[in-house]
């Protein structure tokens, strides 16, 4: 396979996703498996999607192969989403504005807190007890 492709990183929480874009048939195959079998859950793949439709492209114009790992299945998804994006800027650059208009560039810094000592998780305090 010596075909050229463009690569995106993307990261969500504790997810990292790496997206190869290049011209094909519409495959779309996520960690050896179908995208549509890899993300059943309903709307996860329209999301992932929403990246081709922001540019005007059709994603059957692509073959798009995915590593994913870490996380779970809504930070992997993100991930993947963000991926595919930095891999449409890496096709075309003038697609930066209407990627960026939709927020499918930006990347969700959100993750989790870390325990502190003395509380049970992140910010909960054991039961106060006067006695």
């Amino acid at each position: 396979m010596s075909a050229q492709y463009y690569e995106g990183i993307g990261r969500r929480k504790e997810s990292t996703a790496r997206v190869r874009l290049m011209n094909g048939g519409g495959k779309f195959i996520i960690n050896e498996k179908a995208a549509a079998a890899y993300f059943p859950r309903l709307g996860d793949m329209e999301d992932i999607l929403r990246a081709f439709s922001a540019v005007g492209q059709d994603f059957m114009q692509y073959d798009v192969s995915v590593l994913v790992r870490g996380g779970g299945v809504n930070g992997q998804a993100e991930a993947v989403r963000l991926g595919l994006s930095r891999a449409l800027v890496a096709i075309n650059a003038d697609w930066t504005s209407s990627l960026r208009k939709r927020g499918l560039l930006t990347r969700d810094a959100r993750v989790k807190e870390r325990k502190k000592p003395g509380l049970k998780r992140a910010r909960k305090a054991p039961t106060y007890t006067k006695r």
